[in-house]
């Protein structure tokens, strides 16, 4: 399972959803349901949001599946 920090690193960069979703670009509406874990984004999807948090796909979207 995949847990996305997204509305964390959005709010720690001063953003609005909008302001993110025009950055991404991405559908506002989307980015509401990414942030939600409503919606699970597509690799081109988490690039560019990682792109426009200035951060990285692995920081932004952590796999929390045990590797025993």
């Amino acid at each position: 399972m995949e847990m996305n920090r997204v509305k964390q690193f959005r709010e720690r960069a001063g953003l609005t959803q909008v302001e993110l979703a025009r950055r991404a670009p991405i559908a506002s509406p989307n980015l509401s349901s990414i942030e939600r874990g409503r919606l699970a984004p597509w690799p081109k999807v988490k690039r560019r949001l990682a792109r426009a948090l200035k951060t990285t796909e692995a920081e932004l979207f952590l796999d929390t599946n045990d590797a025993d």
